[in-house]
């Protein structure tokens, strides 16, 4: 937080509402005290269990919230947006249709593009033109305008994209025509204000897709903000910053992915405290799992998509996989076992919740491996099924026709083929974040959270051939905490295109303007002028190329871009011209984390925590392993696997041989048998 945040407010909330539960970090400035707990999620209105949340605790501190929510990705990828018109330059009213000729999967006959979020009937064109250097051939037509108007009242339109052709050039046209659409009570979401940078098709998607759960979002952080009356309330951007809500409202598109950005916000910090700057992220929840690697600092891409729409914002450079502890197990239409990306949610859940699901998931397998702890979960406070997940289990494995083998039930085997199958799945998004890219996953370590997280590290560790992994001591509620540790960021960006060899000067020229206007952001944001650090980056590619690659601004930036073409595709060409085409200013104001507790080393020996040992499966064999209550144990206490640690909010699974060692944080530090 910055100084002058922390003169105003002494309680500080993070949230972060997930598809299966909502988790909260509180922390107490005025006694260093950080808590942390989870509800499930409420469907369909998430905003329930964040109240109710919240009104579990008492105080009367004033409150700082900062809020991570799948909101606007749910309202996105479950098509259950505004209802929104696109109007764009004479003659490109299609251009949500024709996309891009890019297929996905090259091969596959079936293979269908996602279908536009907005529908041809909803689309308009005005006239007016711009050319590429942004002069003006023909004059916004605003005689148009009324029949515009009259056309999106009587189609029932509550949000409208704007996007003209090189609007980023020049702007005018926009501008007025946003003008009177907001005086006519609109919502607007115009391009140049989203994202002012080339490639049409990217930039009308993007500028649509914010038109489009902005209103949702919208609603949603009202109805918080009234019922809670925070002293300050923020929201986390996909890029890993803190926005003000009252800005954030009205930029939807850049808080779709705040949820798992926290989670890599968090981990960084976590892993920086242990003494790790190269690191994996492994994020795990109950409906998907979300990897990135940190080579010494958060890797931010202009380049996502989600859903198969792209989206043309800073955001961290995730991979995501509908893999997580609540994915469904079920047989595909060929008889074979199929992991995701499907999932139980919050309602039903797993079977063994007892809430009414009879599918069984990857929560269910485990409990059957006996992976986690029987007793239940969140301290006990969630009673768990073991026999109701082994039912369900053993009737998936009747259809499937597997049986029983020498030791195992059919209902075990199964566990088992549930396991393998979705940490396939993961290792493949390991896989294309790290190998993919040119990173060797052995040089990193391996920081593993989310709420399933721990169960599954040691062995995708093993798969990447990852020797150090990192469960922090928080895991099951590290994205909540993320919120916390972010700091006030504002991204900008503009197309500038230029060839050849351009002098630093006219590039610092260049620059300036969305220097200034990144400061009188950050000052909106209630920072001080004085603390904001501004990063300036360029998107340089090589003549002839299609894409660029991202580097820091500098008199060196030549160089910088030659060495990360050579680490990113094995080669460089330093007699090749090459061009700029976008510059980036991030302004940032650091925050000031949670002190995290430290506690002196102890000995080895982690008998007091000792719970006791249960049967769990490895390999073809039952074992009995021992238990482990991670609140109990010690910095120093040593756990040579096989074992399962076992904590109030989630579960570890040391694999054979695996050393876990308590360094003073409380983090779990476990280092792979080779």
């Amino acid at each position: 937080m910055t100084q002058t945040s922390l003169q105003r407010a002494r309680l500080y909330i993070g949230i972060d509402v997930g598809g299966t539960f909502t988790d909260f970090v509180v922390y107490d400035a005025t006694t260093n005290h950080l808590q942390t707990f989870k509800y499930l999620s409420s469907h369909p209105d998430p905003a329930d269990a964040v109240l109710e949340g919240l009104a579990s605790f008492s105080s009367h501190l004033p409150r700082t919230l900062i809020h991570g929510s799948t909101v606007a990705t749910n309202a996105l990828l479950e098509r259950k947006g505004a209802k929104t018109a696109f109007v764009a330059t004479r003659g490109f009213r299609d251009l949500l249709n024709i996309g891009r000729q890019t297929r996905t999967h090259l091969y596959d006959w079936l293979d269908a593009r996602p279908e536009p979020l907005i529908a041809s009937s909803c689309c308009w064109d005005m006239t007016e033109r711009v050319d590429h250097n942004g002069c003006v051939l023909m004059p916004l037509n605003e005689e148009e305008i009324p029949s515009l108007l009259q056309n999106l009242q009587s189609s029932g339109i509550e949000s409208v994209a704007i996007s003209f052709l090189f609007s980023f050039a020049s702007p005018a046209h926009e501008k007025v025509l946003a003008q009177r659409l907001r005086d006519a009570g609109f919502f607007v979401s115009a391009s140049h204000e989203v994202v002012p940078e080339f490639r049409e098709y990217e930039r009308s998607v993007t500028t649509v897709v914010n038109a489009y759960v902005s209103p949702i979002l919208n609603r949603y952080l009202g109805r918080l903000s009234d019922k809670m009356a925070p002293s300050e309330f923020h929201i986390l951007q996909s890029n890993g910053g803190r926005l003000r809500v009252a800005d954030g409202r009205n930029q939807g598109v850049r808080s779709i992915l705040s949820g798992p950005a926290g989670g890599v916000v968090g981990a960084v910090h976590v892993a920086k405290l242990a003494g790790f700057e190269r690191v994996i992220t492994f994020d795990m929840g109950g409906t998907s799992t979300d990897v990135s690697v940190v080579d010494g600092q958060m890797q931010v891409t202009n380049q996502a998509q989600i859903g198969g729409l792209p989206i043309r914002v800073p955001v961290i450079d995730l991979h995501t996989v509908g893999a997580g502890g609540g994915s469904l197990a079920l047989m595909d239409k060929g008889g074979s076992l199929r992991v995701g990306p499907k999932s139980a949610g919050a309602q039903p859940g797993p079977v063994c919740y007892g809430l009414g699901g009879i599918v069984p998931i990857v929560t269910d397998a485990n409990l059957v491996l006996g992976r986690l702890p029987d007793h239940g979960l969140l301290g006990g406070q969630m009673a768990i099924d073991t026999q109701q997940a082994s039912h369900a289990l053993r009737a998936l494995a009747e259809a499937l026709h597997i049986g029983p083998s020498t030791e195992l039930t059919e209902a075990q085997v199964l566990a088992k083929g549930v396991k393998d199958v979705v940490n396939a799945q993961m290792e493949r998004a390991l896989r294309v974040i790290s190998v993919e890219r040119g990173y060797d996953p052995r040089e990193f370590v391996f920081v593993s959270f989310g709420g399933a997280g721990g169960v599954h590290a040691c062995e995708l560790a093993q798969l990447m051939g990852m020797n150090t992994i990192l469960i922090p001591r928080m895991a099951s509620t590290l994205s909540a905490y993320g919120m916390l540790v972010a700091d006030v960021v504002v991204d900008y960006g503009q197309t500038i295109m230029r060839s050849g060899e351009t002098p630093f000067e006219e590039l610092d020229v260049l620059m300036a303007p969305l220097i200034e206007r990144g400061m009188a952001e950050l000052v909106d944001q209630g920072v001080e002028r004085e603390q904001g650090i501004i990063r300036k980056e360029l998107d340089v590619r090589y003549v002839g190329q299609s894409y660029e690659l991202t580097i820091p601004f500098s008199r060196a930036f030549r160089g910088e871009f030659d060495a990360m073409h050579d680490q990113q595709y094995g080669f460089h060409n330093q007699s090749a011209p090459i061009e700029i085409v976008n510059m980036r200013v991030r302004v940032v104001s650091p925050g000031i984390p949670p002190l995290l507790p430290t506690q002196k080393r102890a000995s080895a020996d982690p008998s007091s925590a000792f719970l006791g040992k249960s049967s769990v499966v490895l390999d073809h064999t039952m074992v009995a392993v021992p238990h482990y209550q991670r609140e109990r144990l010690l910095p120093g206490n040593a756990i040579v696997g096989p074992a399962i640690i076992a904590q109030a909010d989630t579960t570890t699974y040391v694999t054979p041989g695996d050393q876990c060692c308590v360094d003073e944080y409380a983090n779990l530090v476990i280092e792979r048998r080779v």
